[in-house]
Order: structure tokens, then C-alpha cells, then sequence
């Protein structure tokens, strides 16, 4: 997992050197199409990477995005209204029938379909109007990591060809000196605080919140810590009872119109007596952990992911467990 973390900036290099003019086939045949909605296809990591796109299709390009709920196209057979609809699948392996089959459907039934695949010759790639590779490589431990970031590239760079966007596509390009980077920060005093932690609530808001999904995933996956992620806004609802001395938060406030209620977040949860990991930017005195900076806010999270796994990696090794191996998981989950 940390070799494979690691290679995270080689990756997205490789894949930003390819496909360059097939996203911008893409990108104007978007631009042509009339609809007014979306839907993203995932599960799992992949779902968190589709809800990063969902907030940059959304912010940018002021369209609706709904993550499917699968079983009403695989189990209910629902009559879903597909015709000028925009459908984009999310896979790391490309196998899933739950995630291949509604492909499938959208596009017989008219919509614009798009896979965003690591496996170019896997059964969603074949099912996929538009087949869009990430070129992660092969990925042998079961947590994904490189192919998450090449899966937040790709939706990126989907989004900065469809608006056509100069300054977004040479932030994107920018990426894999940033990950490089993000791969050097010392996150060790978030593995002091959690070698010993039963449980563990990350918080995000707005395109921060996905990152904090994909956290708390891997805590589970990997360190077997029970964890649960909360937008920043809901937090001081119901979440906000299981608040005592030193429960661990991790929070990301990464840079845009969310950050500055975070960092107070952060700080009243102190007050309270949680144990905070505050992740900011240098620039944020009160910061616990230092998040990397993309050319771009709205990249900021593909490079806090970065900072997050090499540090995850190690908290596995550091509660005695295996992040190559997490038990009772494998690669590929294949689910109708």
C-alpha cells in the first residue's frame, strides 16, 4: 500500500501524458449534448472519487449529479428516464455487474455514458460509450490507493475539457509535482494519536467531504479503527453526543469558502475535550497536520489523499495489522 501510495505522482503523470485528445473529443461532444443532469456509477473508493466530480460538475458546470442507487436498475428494475442524461462510471477493476449493468441501461436507453476504468478491457470499459483509462498500473494491495488519485484525475480533467478551461487543465497538469510532494510531509503525530484508538469521526465539507469519505474507509479497511465521516455542517447534530475527553477527530480543511469553519470546528472541539488533528495548510497557525497545496483550491484534495494514505500505511504497520491484506476483504468485489 505505501509503495504503491507512493507511486501516486508517476501515475497521474503517466495518464496525463495520454488520451489528451480524446478528452477534449469528449470535452466538445459534452458541450453538444443537451442534458441538464448526471448520474455517477461506484461503489466503495470509487464512490468517493465520483462525489469529488459530482461537486466539480456541479460548481462549474451547474449541473445536477445524482450517485445512482444501483439496485433500482440490477434488483428493482426500475423504468428510469435515461435520454439526456449524462452517466459516468467509476471502477478500479471494471467487473462489478452493479456497476457495468446500469451502464449498460443508460445507454441503450439514450443517455451519454462514460467509464472512468482502470482495466481499459474490462466489461464496464466494453459497456461505456465513452471509455476513459487511468492508467493507474496494476494494483496488488486490496486498499486502493493510485488508482483513487488517477480515478479524482481523470474526473478533473473530464471537467476541465468539458468547460474548457486553460487554467484548470494546467493546474491538473501540475499534479504530479504535487503529489511528489505530499508524499514527504511528517504525519507522524496522527499515528501517535491513533496507534492506540478504538473509533475515529473525519469531517470534511463541500469538495473536502470526499476526501473524508475515502479516510474513514481506509481507517476501517486497513486499521480495523472504527470510523465514521461527517460533513462539518452536520456534525453538531447527532455525532455531536459522542463527543468526550479525547475522542480522536480528524479534520480536512483544505482551502475555499469551507475552510474557515472548520478551523473553528476544530477549535471548539478542543474545548470540548476531543482529541483534534486538525489537517491545514501552513498558512493555518492552529494546525495539527500539514496538507499539501494543488495550483488550484478545487485540487487541493486530490493532494490531501496523497498526505492521508502514507500516513494510513504506517498506522496499519503500527497497530500490528497488514494494509496489503485486510481481512475478510478482497480486489475485486463483484456484487449484483
Amino acid at each position: 500500500m505505501y509503495q504503491e501510495a507512493l507511486s501516486a505522482g508517476d501515475c497521474v503523470a503517466r495518464q496525463l501524458a495520454q488520451d489528451t485528445e480524446r478528452y477534449a473529443q469528449l470535452g466538445a461532444a459534452l458541450r453538444a449534448a443537451s442534458f441538464h443532469s448526471a448520474v455517477t456509477v461506484a461503489r466503495g473508493s470509487s464512490d468517493h472519487a465520483s462525489s469529488y466530480l459530482a461537486y466539480l460538475i456541479m460548481a462549474r458546470m451547474g449541473r445536477l449529479v445524482t450517485s445512482l442507487p444501483m439496485s433500482l436498475v440490477t434488483l428493482y428494475k426500475s423504468p428510469l428516464v435515461t435520454r439526456d442524461t449524462l452517466a459516468i462510471a467509476i471502477s478500479q477493476s471494471g467487473q462489478s455487474p452493479d456497476v457495468v449493468e446500469p451502464i449498460q441501461y443508460f445507454r441503450a436507453g439514450g443517455a451519454t455514458t462514460v467509464a472512468l476504468v482502470n482495466d481499459a478491457a474490462s466489461p464496464l470499459a466494453r459497456a461505456a460509450e465513452w471509455t476513459m483509462p487511468l492508467h493507474a498500473g496494476q494494483e496488488k494491495s486490496v486498499a486502493a490507493t493510485k488508482s483513487f488519485i488517477a480515478s479524482l484525475v481523470a474526473g478533473a480533467r473530464l471537467v476541465a475539457h468539458w468547460q474548457d478551461d486553460r487554467q484548470l487543465q494546467d493546474g491538473i497538469a501540475a499534479l504530479p509535482d504535487t503529489l511528489r510532494a505530499a508524499s514527504t510531509l511528517d504525519w507522524s503525530p496522527a499515528i501517535e494519536a491513533l496507534a492506540p484508538a478504538r473509533n475515529i469521526m473525519v469531517v470534511g465539507r463541500g469538495i473536502s467531504f470526499p476526501v473524508a469519505l475515502e479516510a474513514a474507509l481506509k481507517f476501517k479497511e486497513t486499521s480495523a479503527l472504527q470510523a465514521e465521516a461527517f460533513s462539518g455542517a452536520e456534525i453538531k447534530h447527532g455525532p455531536m453526543a459522542l463527543i468526550e475527553d479525547g475522542y480522536p477527530l480528524l479534520i480536512f480543511a483544505t482551502r475555499g469558502p469551507a475552510q474557515a469553519g472548520l478551523v473553528a470546528l476544530a477549535e471548539e472541539m478542543r474545548g470540548r475535550g476531543a482529541r483534534v488533528l486538525l489537517a491545514a495548510p501552513e498558512d493555518v497557525a492552529s494546525r495539527d497536520l500539514t496538507l499539501p497545496v494543488a495550483a488550484l483550491p478545487e485540487l487541493d484534495p486530490i493532494a490531501a489523499i496523497q498526505a492521508f494514505y502514507m500516513m494510513a500505511a504506517r498506522l496499519s504497520e503500527a497497530r500490528g495489522l497488514d494494509p496489503d491484506q485486510p481481512r475478510h476483504l478482497s480486489k475485486v468485489t463483484k456484487t449484483n
